[in-house]
């Protein structure tokens, strides 16, 4: 038996499947987290509280390594109440993204450490400058940008092994860090998540079926990062090409994003909205907000078309999901999909700043979907040999425990 010890800031995030099948193979698993962490059968959870706040008017680049570092403190100090109780662990995996596995080395020196390598913040090749709308980047940019990553290699630099999900976002590390990554997704439930193509779906007083095109879109945050933008400036065409269709957008209206924040006072919803009200039938497009995961299946499981569009940054779980419920993807041709997506076998791919040609294969999903049969369900096929969570993610992921 093993010693495990978790530790994310919003655990179980990542690791919940993980954490579940380890306490399952007899091992003595415990999770760190701040207070919004939540609870795991089988799991004992220790949280961590800040004790102080970033310094007032400190280098506006150093924030973020300043608050990773407060956390970093606080998470040392609820680990050494573990370790006064006789817990040291055989194994730490971790999310470093909020600073709170810095630490715990010195804490427990001989104790192996894998970390989830999410997304490596740099000047070049990412989301920065991606999208020209948004301004020609600047010296300043690229600084903030290079600062976001300063505690993730600190954190990588005393890793054994990291885990990127997918080989886009390990192609993020810098050379140094990449011979000691595993690309492992935390996959999908493809025992829950299936195609449920008869359902229909009650969001309100509205009844979403088969029986009426239906074009699905969600995210997080509504923001550009996400290609709310292109999306809401496709939908014109798209209502025009299709007089039947329907429009459900799921995601927050405000919040943080990964992006850009919307000029003042307002969303970016109502930013991009103004370009195409009045050009649009509002009572054909439904902004859901957030959505139980279930909802959204269901809803992306008899829509045309799905469309998901992101700067080159983190894959959204929504994607992979969509394709396991053999939804007909129409994504951006940006480098994260391209790790899924083949254009015209499991899905369409197209320019994340035409709108015009996003609203053609739109309209040309609704019109004809006999004619994408065939696409949808190679979607499932891939998840099933790649991203099934049950039979190969988590496999490997157990493997690299027991080998680290």
């Amino acid at each position: 038996m093993a010693k495990i010890l978790f530790v994310h800031h919003f655990f179980p995030g990542q690791f919940g499947f993980l954490a579940t099948a380890l306490v399952e193979g007899g091992n003595e698993v415990v999770a760190l987290g701040s207070t919004t962490a939540s609870e795991l059968p089988g799991v004992s959870l220790v949280r961590w509280q800040n004790k102080r706040g970033t310094t007032p008017n400190i280098l506006p680049t150093a924030i973020r390594a300043e608050a990773d570092m407060i956390r970093a403190a606080a998470a040392l100090e609820a680990a050494r109440g573990l370790l006064e109780r006789g817990f040291s662990p055989d194994v730490i995996i971790g999310h470093p993204g909020w600073g709170e596995t810095f630490y715990l080395r010195e804490l427990w020196p001989n104790a192996r450490l894998i970390l989830h390598a999410e997304f490596f913040y740099s000047a070049t090749g990412g989301e920065l400058g991606f999208d020209p709308e948004f301004g020609a980047v600047t010296l300043a940019d690229r600084c903030r940008a290079v600062s976001k990553s300063a505690t993730l290699a600190l954190a990588y630099s005393q890793a054994d092994r990291l885990v990127a999900p997918t080989p886009f976002q390990a192609s993020r590390l810098p050379e140094c860090f990449r011979s000691r990554t595993a690309v492992i997704h935390e996959g999908v439930d493809l025992q829950k998540i299936r195609p449920t193509p008869d359902t229909r779906v009650a969001i309100g007083e509205k009844r979403f079926g088969r029986d009426r095109p239906l074009v699905t879109f969600a995210s997080r945050v509504l923001e550009p990062l996400r290609g709310c933008h292109t999306f809401f400036r496709a939908l014109p065409r798209i209502l025009d090409g299709v007089p039947d269709v329907e429009i459900v957008i799921a995601g927050a209206e405000t919040g943080a994003g990964y992006g850009l924040s919307p000029p003042e006072n307002e969303t970016w919803k109502s930013y991009f909205w103004k370009e195409i009200e009045g050009r649009v039938d509002p009572a054909r497009i439904h902004f859901v907000g957030w959505l139980p995961n279930e909802t959204l299946n269901a809803l992306m499981s008899i829509a045309r078309a799905h469309v998901y569009l992101t700067y080159p940054f983190v894959l959204s779980w929504s994607l992979l999901e969509a394709m396991a419920c053999e939804a007909l993807v129409i994504g951006s041709d940006t480098p994260p999909l391209h790790d899924v997506i083949v254009n015209g076998e499991n899905g369409l791919l197209v320019d994340f700043l035409r709108q015009d040609l996003l609203a053609e294969a739109v309209v040309e999903a609704c019109r004809h979907p006999e004619r994408f049969q065939g696409m949808r369900a190679a979607g499932r096929q891939s998840i099933l040999a790649r991203y099934d969570r049950r039979n190969v993610c988590l496999p490997q992921w157990l493997d690299l425990v027991r080998s680290t």
